[in-house]
């Protein structure tokens, strides 16, 4: 396999939804295929996880511009990197794993964020019911803004429990910790969370 980028993959990383047709393969079939070169193969492993990279980033920096380079650079990294993956179906938890960790240095290297850029809050924006929208909106805002002054670690353990989904035991192997740390940042997180969201309860 050849460690350069396949042409037209930056846009396979931006786009979301199979191709029309294409067969729905597991993960393990698709990383074994595109690691002896086969770009469609690795086309339809972006395809089925870049929205879910995209928006972990996308709560974790709070900026829609970070979230498509963190993404990006994820899908990228593991093009050029399947050999090195062990398991082939392991491939959901090493793209987390980067991801979470490509948002936590770059969180660290910049001032708290305290809040979304407008065009993020607008991508999620409720077309309908304009009352329940505009309330919608507002109590993404306060959550957003919560997030943003919560510390990085903390605020990765809540999106990956709250928001992905994740074990203890994943989240624990992906942001290096153990389940017990795990379960001790995600309380803080729940407890800072409830006291700065009171007045949406």
């Amino acid at each position: 396999m050849s460690g350069a980028v396949p042409a037209g993959l930056d846009q396979a990383a931006t786009t979301g939804g199979p191709g029309p047709g294409a067969p729905v393969l597991d993960d393990a079939t698709l990383v074994a295929r595109a690691r002896d070169g086969d770009i469609r193969a690795f086309e339809q492993l972006v395809r089925r996880y870049q929205r879910r990279i995209y928006q972990l980033a996308l709560r974790m920096t709070a900026s829609r511009a970070d979230a498509e380079d963190i993404t990006q650079e994820v899908f990228v990294t593991a093009w050029r990197r399947l050999p090195e993956l062990r398991e082939d179906a392991a491939v959901v938890g090493w793209l987390y794993r980067t991801a979470t960790n490509r948002c936590l240095n770059l969180l660290r290297s910049r001032k708290p964020v305290a809040e979304m850029d407008e065009a993020t809050v607008a991508a999620d924006r409720p077309a309908d019911d304009p009352q329940r929208g505009a309330e919608n909106t507002a109590r993404r805002e306060a959550l957003v803004e919560a997030l943003g002054q919560l510390p990085p670690a903390q605020r990765a353990v809540w999106l990956l429990r709250e928001v992905h989904g994740r074990s203890y035991d994943e989240i624990a192997e992906l942001v290096d910790t153990t389940p017990d740390a795990v379960r001790g940042r995600l309380a803080r997180a729940r407890v800072q969370l409830a006291e700065r969201m009171t007045p949406w309860q």
